[in-house]
């Protein structure tokens, strides 16, 4: 089961892969600004080079185990930032003066967490495509 040439899966899990290095170095920066004040801040912190990492080992050498093992990581990282999403609603909820359209702009990003789904689901359909 090896790569012949390089298919759109393959590169689909390059760009997922490459996309994760930067997701990580902005989700480092913006919760270490925050100075990890939850211990859950620290998911997709150490998710996401883990992620990086597997997807071009998979990208290099496409072998059974590591097909399975980025599978399950993906499927942690769109649990992840579901869950991440919710911390980030509550986060916006718990600023001054609650759900307002002003602490949507200034508190955590919501969007942010489901940009790690999103691209944890790109993931899975690189993993599953047929051509």
């Amino acid at each position: 089961m090896g790569w012949e040439g390089w298919p759109i899966e393959r590169m689909l899990i390059l760009f997922v892969s490459l996309t994760f290095c930067l997701i990580g170095i902005q989700v480092t920066m913006s919760h270490y600004r925050q100075n990890f004040h939850h211990k859950a801040m620290w998911v997709p912190v150490l998710a996401a080079p883990l992620f990086f990492v597997f997807g071009l080992i998979l990208v290099c050498f496409h072998v059974a185990w590591l097909h399975v093992f980025f599978q399950i990581l993906m499927w942690v990282g769109a649990l992840a930032g579901l869950v991440g999403f919710y911390f980030h609603v509550r986060g916006v909820g718990k600023r001054v003066g609650g759900y307002q359209s002003h602490n949507f702009l200034i508190g955590p990003p919501v969007i942010m967490p489901l940009m790690i789904t999103a691209m944890s689901l790109l993931g899975i359909i690189a993993l599953y495509w047929r051509a």
